[in-house]
Order: structure tokens, then sequence, then C-alpha cells
């Protein structure tokens, strides 16, 4: 794979990925929330199962494709974007799945307090995904720019 592929790739994917997480983190979670708690988290799961197959794909690619860009001769900082990109499935995995298990527990009570908690825990911490994302896409957007 010729570097400008791999390069054109990672940044790519990274495009998909954070757009798509920014929709979630400013659109579609607190449209979520405004329906309240109990169809929020009624509409949870399927959005979730939905999301993570495509965001996880989008991240994993979006780094590899980063770090054969660096193999193959582009500067260090497509290792840092490679690795903020992919920084995400670590985090989901470590912190948000802790979020996402009781979310998604059909024994949860849709109605009680600790569910709204829960999803505005998760909506802070998926913004923190949409976040990393956007740097990783900035950085990309800048190395493709200024070669």
């Amino acid at each position: 794979m010729h570097n400008n592929i791999a390069e054109f790739l990672a940044a790519t994917c990274t495009s998909v990925f954070t757009g798509a997480a920014i929709y979630i983190t400013f659109v579609e979670h607190p449209a979520r929330l405004e329906c309240g708690v109990e169809i929020a988290a009624a509409e949870f799961g399927p959005s979730y199962r939905r999301a993570a197959i495509m965001q996880v794909a989008l991240a994993a690619v979006a780094c590899v494709s980063a770090l054969v860009a660096w193999l193959l001769g582009s500067g260090v900082w497509w290792v840092v974007g490679g690795v903020l990109v992919g920084a995400v499935i670590p985090f989901t995995l470590v912190v948000i799945m802790p979020v996402n298990e009781v979310l998604l527990d059909p024994a949860l009570d849709r109605r009680a307090p600790r569910t709204r908690e829960l999803l505005l825990r998760w909506g802070q911490l998926h913004a923190v995904r949409s976040t990393l994302g956007a740097i990783a896409l900035v950085l990309f957007l800048w190395l493709l720019a200024w070669r």
C-alpha cells in the first residue's frame, strides 16, 4: 500500500467516524433524552448496537491505516493521529462498557432516576470519543494540507 493511499484511508475513516460521533453527541443522544428517560433507555439498545459496529470498524481501519502510512514513510504525526482515533476502542471497552452493560440490561428499571444518570453519563463519555476523533481528524487534515 502506498503511503498516500494509507493517509487517504486514515483521513477518510476518521472523517466518517468523527462525523457520526459528533452527530450522536449533539443530535441523537440529546433528542433521545428529550423523549423521556423510559423511551431514551428503550431506544439506546438498538441505536448502540448499530452504531458500535460501524464506529469500531471505522476507528480500527483509521488507526491501522495511519500506522501503515507511517511505516511507509509518512511522518510520525500519522502515528499520533492513529493512536488518538484508535484510543476510542480501549476507552469504550474500559470506561464506557460498564455503563453500556447497565443500560442494556433487560432488568434495568427504565423509570428509575439512576437510568437518567446513566444516560447522562454515557453522553459525557461519548463526547470524549467525539473529541478524540475530532483532534485526530484536524491533525490528519493539517498533515494532508501541508505536505
